[in-house]
């Protein structure tokens, strides 16, 4: 998959079956569309062109510094190439950008840039200025620049019954196995392990702090959780806590701390992908760390089984 960061870096193509939007997650809904655009691009001797922005246009509108978002652009950049998708352009959204009108859009990007010849959306998007470009508007206007629009049907979407607002609520009460199988894939964390207070190593427990750049990035709601934890290359087990660790200080800011089972070294300053594969208890406080250190035990015993 080639990715463009800038529309002026497209080559413009003979026929583009085109699809554009968020795709935040690339979930299961989000599939019915690309596998749509693959069957019309197979059928026509077409490529495939995907349409997303940076950042998520409600940053930029509406200055939601609070969205919380399934995946990273470099995350939706890898789920989009495992799609099969042939072409990804990522749009830089901004405050000029969103003032294009639907018109303007139709002409001198899908159609100037792009070089649409089939275009394919779901049944509820909307785009151009203040969201005024509807199927209907794209049916007008497909004939009188030489592409066909097709619309998802609701049912196919609805069949499936899944948005990213479900994931990400269940997301929240860490609900990892519903969210999973809405996704489709696994929902991952990445990070960067840092250095923590070490309190964990005094009782057998030593955990990898983990900062995750992204500031809008969703993370699972405070719990125990086990997982799988990818390091070059390499798949260990583990259990990971999300909270403010209550028994050895309570911390203001949410900490994800992950123990790696039959692991030894150094591992400060590497780069690591969690995947959460359930969530087995809540954070909770405990009367001493002898007693942490018994439920802890208890975990991996928990987790062992399974990761099994």
């Amino acid at each position: 998959m080639k990715v463009y960061y800038r529309l002026q870096d497209f080559k413009k193509l003979d026929k583009a079956v085109v699809t554009t939007g968020t795709f935040d997650g690339v979930h299961l809904g989000h599939q019915t569309i690309l596998n749509r655009l693959k069957e019309i691009a197979l059928r026509e001797g077409a490529e495939t062109v995907v349409l997303t922005f940076d950042p998520h246009p409600r940053i930029v509108i509406y200055n939601d510094t609070n969205i919380r978002l399934i995946t990273t652009l470099p995350e939706k950049i890898e789920w989009l190439e495992k799609q099969g998708i042939d072409h990804l352009i990522v749009i830089p959204f901004t405050k000029e950008f969103s003032r294009i009108s639907s018109i303007d859009f139709i002409r001198n990007i899908l159609v100037g840039i792009i070089g649409t010849s089939k275009l394919v959306i779901g049944y509820n998007h909307l785009f151009g200025r203040n969201r005024e470009g509807s199927f209907e508007h794209l049916k007008e206007y497909g004939p009188v620049y030489g592409f066909d629009v097709e619309e998802i049907p609701a049912q196919e979407i609805n069949n499936v019954d899944i948005s990213s607002t479900k994931i990400r609520e269940a997301l929240e009460v860490g609900n990892i196995v519903l969210a999973n199988n809405y996704l489709g894939h696994s929902f991952s964390l990445r990070g960067k392990v840092v250095e923590g207070n070490q309190k964990g190593r005094t009782i057998g427990f030593p955990t990898a702090n983990i900062h995750i750049d992204d500031q809008h990035k969703m993370i699972p709601g405070v719990g125990v959780y086990v997982v799988k934890v990818l390091m070059e290359g390499k798949e260990w087990g583990g259990m990971m806590n999300i909270g403010f660790r209550p028994t050895i200080k309570e911390e203001e800011n949410i900490n994800i701390e992950v123990n790696v089972f039959d692991f030894s070294g150094d591992i400060y300053g590497r780069e690591i992908v969690i995947l959460p594969l359930q969530k087995i208890r809540d954070e909770q406080k405990f009367a001493s760390l002898d007693k942490l250190k018994e439920q802890l035990q208890q975990d991996r015993v928990r987790s062992m089984e399974i990761l099994k």
